[in-house]
């Protein structure tokens, strides 16, 4: 990776140093750990002349880590030992891994903000950003039980106001139509349609028309089927021969019984023509009704753009429209009250939130006061203001962190107030303040955080960079021997020159050697026999 060949590096717990003169390639380092943890940084890493440039890393993830679940939402293996590897190739293009599996660099970054905090004086990914204040001082307040009753109230509250204007809106769409429907529901109720009763009523009015053309004619079949017709023709037929049958000698034996099953069928179409003329019988006006209610049923159809046997569910939908339209009012008091309800239990929720954020930010700032006393800015002032914002799922408050490094002087956001030497270490107090035991799986890494301060301030950076690594890991570039002695592992950056081509290289020191590098720190170039004697204290505590 550009003045890098190979290099293989073992970060310990604790507290590590990197150390090394300007331009041997600690930035290096720093852009080819952002690199493999998908950080924007550089566009091109890999050396002049190679194919390409690759970094891993390697992770260890404790039984609860954060990162566990990132890996689990991206469907990728997850294990005690999480292996983070990324390719630059020399065309640009750019390849990651995660536990030997392809993973995009989105992925690479979520996974990061688990596993590593980048702190220097051009940190804008968290302290320094003013939208993130808020979600600091939660974290710092332990405010998750108090959040979600906010968050429960601010669901309920909003869920409150869409059915109110749901309902408003309803109201207003029926009382935009509502002589349409008060019309048009008395009109149905006063025809009052029944399903199937338009097919009833057309059938009743063809037979009707049609009785007055059959009617004659069934009439006439009547008369000539009674006794003064076929009837009683055949009666007297039967009776003549029936009393000279005796003297036939059984010749009309046959006809005699013809003629009595012809008598049972002529009694039997009687009988059936006699009913029809009497289902044929109605009165002249039951035809001028049946069309008349018949005809309403179909106009009131077409006037609706429906089929008739729709009506009378059509009758119903309108009537509850109306009916909603009518009890409306009482509807929308009723919303209006649980819209109040839950707008009482948001203020509270929220109130309690802001006034825990209240106390937490005078901890916080009294915690900060005692931190940048022995950091030599004992007349800075750190302020977490708290005012009223936007109401949100978190409630109301707009969280900032301001500072004035002179009594007297106006304060004013972090970045815009300190000096690069002053915000270094407003940044370490702060990281110290909010630092707790479920941070240690992250690793820390400071870039020259001490940069611009020395003597007794470099000491008291150190002491708390040291505090930060106790249970975790914190790496350091420094240019201090006061912060590099208080190192729990030291490694050295340097570079060389082979072959016309720079390299870089990190070596890990040994007591003797980390003796002659602070020393070098101390002297220069040239290493004195009093350098190594302040070098040896250093060490020495």
């Amino acid at each position: 990776m550009l003045i890098i060949d190979r290099l293989d590096l073992s970060f310990q717990p604790g507290l590590n140093v990197l150390t090394g003169e300007t331009g041997a390639g600690k930035s290096i380092l720093l852009d080819s750990l952002g690199f493999v943890l998908g950080w924007r940084g550089r566009a091109e890493l890999v050396r002049s002349g190679a194919a390409q440039g690759e970094v891993t890393a390697v992770f260890e993830l404790s039984a609860g880590h954060a990162a566990r679940a990132v890996l689990e939402e991206a469907g990728l293996p997850v294990s005690d030992e999480l292996i983070l590897r990324r390719v630059n190739s020399a065309d640009g293009r750019k390849t990651g891994w995660v536990n030997d599996r392809r993973a995009s660099g989105e992925v690479l970054r979520r996974l990061s903000d688990t596993l590593v905090e980048l702190h220097g004086q051009h940190d804008d990914r968290g302290l320094l950003n003013p939208s993130g204040h808020r979600l600091i001082l939660d974290d710092y307040a332990g405010l998750d039980a108090l959040l979600a009753d906010t968050r429960a109230a601010w669901a309920g509250r909003r869920e409150a106001r869409k059915r109110l204007a749901a309902a408003e809106a309803a109201l207003a769409e029926v009382k935009a139509e509502e002589d349409f429907l008060r019309h048009a529901v008395e009109e149905l109720d006063k025809l009052a349609p029944e399903p199937g009763e338009e097919s009833d009523l057309d059938t009743r009015r063809r037979m009707m028309q049609a009785a007055e053309r059959i009617r004659e004619d069934i009439a006439r079949a009547s008369d000539a089927l009674g006794y003064d017709g076929a009837e009683g023709a055949m009666a007297n037929a039967l009776r003549w021969l029936e009393g000279a049958s005796d003297k036939a000698e059984g010749r009309l034996e046959g006809a005699v019984a013809a003629l009595t099953r012809a008598m049972a069928e002529l009694d039997e179409a009687g009988r059936e023509v006699a009913e029809c003329l009497d289902a044929l019988e109605f009165n002249p006006h039951e035809l001028e009704e049946t069309e008349e209610r018949l005809f309403a049923i179909r106009g009131l159809a077409r006037k609706h753009s429906v089929a008739p046997d729709e009506l009378a569910e059509l009758a119903q939908t309108l009537s509850g429209r109306l009916a909603a339209l009518d009890r409306g009012a009482e509807d929308i008091a009723e919303l209006s009250r649980a819209v109040k309800a839950a707008d009482a239990a948001y203020d509270a929720a929220a109130a309690a939130a802001s006034a825990a954020r209240k106390a937490a930010a005078e901890r916080l700032d009294a915690a900060m006061a005692a931190e940048l006393a022995p950091l030599k800015m004992e007349r800075a002032v750190f302020r977490t203001e708290v005012n009223e914002g936007e109401p949100g799922p978190e409630g109301r408050d707009a969280v900032a962190f301001t500072v004035a490094t002179n009594p007297g002087a106006p304060s004013g956001p972090l970045n815009r107030i300190a000096s690069g030497g002053e915000l270094s270490r407003f940044l370490l107090a702060l990281k110290v303040c909010l630092s707790e035991e479920r941070n240690r799986a992250v690793t820390m890494i400071f870039d020259e955080i001490d940069r611009g301060v020395g003597g007794a301030t470099a000491d008291a950076v150190g002491r708390r960079l040291k505090a930060l690594a106790s249970g975790g890991q914190v790496l350091v570039v420094t240019h201090s021997p006061q912060v590099a002695a208080l190192g729990a592992h030291h490694w050295r950056v340097s570079k060389r020159v082979e072959n016309d081509a720079t390299l870089s290289t990190v070596t890990p020191l040994d007591p003797g050697a980390r003796e002659e590098e602070l020393a070098r720190m101390l002297s220069g170039d040239t290493v004195t026999p009093e350098a190594k004697a302040a070098a040896r204290a250093l060490l020495a505590g």
